[in-house]
């Protein structure tokens, strides 16, 4: 099993796997994504890790980016690429689903109309 040296990373792209964002190209938006970190030689600037599903299957495919703790709705291969050019330039114009705020998720606009159910039952 590999252990990589992560000194000196930026930022850490999380990109869902799961069922939803699978049927909605995520294996082709994950490789998008990882050629474009090659392209642009920022392997030691970012660092990508597949999960499972991240429960925003309506903004599939899903990608979060920490420490920004910004999630991201990245429906195809373009859009993946421009994010890790936007990563490395720092001017982001992407679907935002969550931006983290005050230390807080805070959903944008985007996703007023897909509020979801509560993870929490009440009583």
């Amino acid at each position: 099993m590999t252990t990589w040296n992560l000194e000196g990373m930026q930022t850490h792209l999380f990109i869902c796997n799961g069922s939803s964002c699978m049927k909605k190209e995520a294996e082709e938006i994950t490789q998008a994504i990882r050629d474009e970190i090659q392209l642009q030689a920022l392997d030691k600037k970012i660092h990508t890790t597949r999960t499972r599903c991240n429960g925003r299957c309506k903004d599939a495919c899903v990608v979060i980016a920490y420490p920004q703790g910004n999630w991201y709705r990245v429906p195809t291969t373009e859009h993946a690429r421009a994010l890790v050019q936007d990563l490395h330039h720092e001017s982001l114009h992407h679907e935002h689903v969550f931006m983290l705020r005050e230390g807080t998720l805070q959903r944008t606009a985007q996703t007023t109309a897909i509020k979801g159910i509560e993870k929490v039952k009440e009583g």
